[in-house]
């Protein structure tokens, strides 16, 4: 395939592959990544799945042709979500699985997200860095003499049968939940699957469209919620739902139309999977962690801490063996899907438990976030971060009764309060999380004045 467009490193990130079009990621990029992702794998028989955007088409399209020139037959599911892309890989049994999608990047970014057999994550340190590599190089491989076909098949079926397996239908009630798809993927799969339950869904910004009229549906952004919290309130609803483009991630609106914090929904459903599965290992990320102890802890369940990001999630998962993994940004892991991450398997869990305890979602979590008051993440865009977290770590060493962690950043504990504050991947930016065991005056307090040392030393 000849082509002047240049190829470039930019798009290759620590996880996946993110990019502006055409100028970082483009359909020369595409179809080297599909040859080489076949060479280096072996592999045979691969799921593509896209997301709406204007160009996930003709990307997915020069992915799946770069994969059928080096041998490889191709399945192609269509539009989706990326964990039906992980659902298909894992259930089909393929050798591997790619999504075209940028989830919550503007408008002309596109992107890549890599599995290996069983779903198991391509990233940095699991043969990203060699893909990319390779690509820049032009070192694809040889081109096979029998090329591979492309196979459309609709997987959705199958997808909504496994959704269903994490919860009793039988116990649900006829509860009016707000779902804003943000005019990403997931509105297709609630269509398919509102017959099946029974529930009214009010439906927000809901049909697929790669202009995305109503701005790039990333609900974790404090301006994006009010579109969801607003038709809770206006109609009354039981609660609202938000995804981002891909809806790897869901983010929850109790019946006042009041945000729930992603780090209170890894507490909840820690206790909805140690219920089910006794005594089994929750895996956590390091920025806000006390509640998620408290609850798994008096469980009987045993906390593991592990280092942000999904590739980390998913790879200690599998050495665990755990039921259950969750990140404060609202991704949700499950061991009995493919120890991938869902946005549809979280709300449907924490539906089934307002009809089982017949009790408001605000009534589920109220405990929970008056012992643990948070900050929410903080982030400010520093020139120097290592000179910024420098200082911090001289300001908070030494104090007595201190408790380190570097698991990922820099996290201390004092008695009644912690903080985790981190470098980001990929901008100039510091993110700080606070939290505090029952005091919000004593959180407001530090998270001030760590505020202040960050943009004092961060000029």
């Amino acid at each position: 395939m000849a082509s002047k467009v240049k190829v470039v490193r930019n798009a290759f990130k620590a996880y996946d592959i993110r990019g502006r079009v055409p100028d970082e990621l483009n359909e020369e990029t595409a179809y080297r990544i599909g040859r080489v992702f076949v060479d280096m794998y072996g592999a045979q028989e691969i799921v593509v799945g896209r997301d709406i955007r204007l160009s996930s088409e003709d990307l997915a399209e020069s992915l799946m042709r770069g994969m059928n020139d080096a041998g490889a037959d191709v399945i192609d599911i269509g539009l989706c979500g990326t964990e039906q892309v992980y659902f298909a890989t894992a259930h089909l049994g393929v050798d591997g699985g790619v999504m075209v999608t940028a989830s919550h990047n503007p408008a002309d970014y596109n992107g890549m997200k890599l599995v290996r057999k069983g779903s198991q994550p391509v990233s940095g340190d699991s043969g990203l860095r060699e893909i990319e590599d390779r690509v820049v190089a032009g070192s694809l491989g040889s081109a096979a003499h029998t090329p591979g076909q492309v196979v459309l098949q609709d997987i959705m079926e199958e997808y909504i049968q496994h959704l269903l397996t994490y919860i009793d239908p039988s116990i649900l009630k006829p509860l009016k939940i707000v779902v804003n798809a943000g005019n990403g993927c997931a509105g297709p799969v609630i269509d398919a699957l509102e017959s099946l339950l029974p529930f009214e869904f009010i439906k927000v910004n809901h049909q697929p469209d790669g202009t995305f009229p109503n701005g790039i549906p990333n609900p974790i952004l404090p301006e994006n919620r009010e579109a969801t919290a607003k038709v809770v309130r206006e109609n009354g609803a039981d609660l609202g739902i938000a995804w981002d483009g891909d809806f790897d991630r869901c983010f929850l609106f109790d019946e006042r139309g009041e945000f729930v914090e992603g780090y209170y929904m890894v507490g909840f459903l820690a206790e909805a999977f140690l219920r089910k599965y006794p005594g089994a290992r929750i895996i956590h990320d390091p920025r806000l962690i006390w509640n998620t102890l408290d609850i798994v802890k008096s469980l009987g369940g045993i906390p593991v801490q592990t280092k942000t990001g999904h590739a980390f999630i998913k790879e200690r998962m599998r050495l665990e063996d755990a039921a259950y993994g969750g990140e404060m940004s609202a991704h949700h892991y499950f061991k009995d899907f493919a120890y991938c991450d869902s946005g549809m398997i979280p709300w449907l869990l924490v539906t089934e438990s307002i009809c089982r305890l017949n009790k408001p979602l605000s009534g589920l979590v109220a405990e929970r976030m008056r012992l643990y008051p948070i900050s929410g993440e903080i982030n400010r865009t520093i020139a120097d971060p290592a000179k910024v977290m420098a200082e911090i770590e001289k300001r908070h060493l030494a104090g007595e009764g201190v408790m380190v962690d570097r698991t990922d950043g820099l996290s201390v504990a004092y008695k009644d309060w912690r903080f985790n504050v981190r470098m980001s991947n990929t901008e100039p930016l510091l993110r700080l999380n606070v939290e505090a065991r029952g005091d919000k005056a004593l959180l407001q307090e530090k998270t001030e004045e760590l505020v202040a040392l960050i943009e004092e030393y961060g000029k």
